[in-house]
């Protein structure tokens, strides 16, 4: 089994598949009119890349940042670390 590795301060980010089409008051918007979430799952890192973002986090990165490519069945993005702006962290209270 192969896996993809990131080199060179990159991140491997697993893009979050958009299910279904959404409805707005009736009207059913095509996928591709859709806005697109900038956000997925770190699924590798770049050795000593950086100490903020680790494997599992759920992340939110640049709109036009990065490579997309497909691995098997699922759509990865290929971006520098320093275009990850935001994780998602659980915490008790705002």
């Amino acid at each position: 089994m192969e896996k993809i590795q990131p080199v060179n301060g990159n991140a491997l980010i697993r893009l979050e598949d958009t299910e279904g089409d959404k409805k707005v008051g009736g009207i059913i918007i095509p996928r591709n009119a859709q806005e697109k979430l900038h956000e997925g799952i770190v699924e590798g890192l770049a050795a000593g890349s950086t100490d903020e973002i680790s494997i599992g986090d759920r992340v939110i990165y640049k709109e036009f940042s990065g490579t997309k490519i497909k691995h098997g069945d699922v759509e990865y993005l290929i971006v520098p670390v320093d275009d990850i702006i935001a994780k998602y962290v659980d915490v008790d209270e705002i």
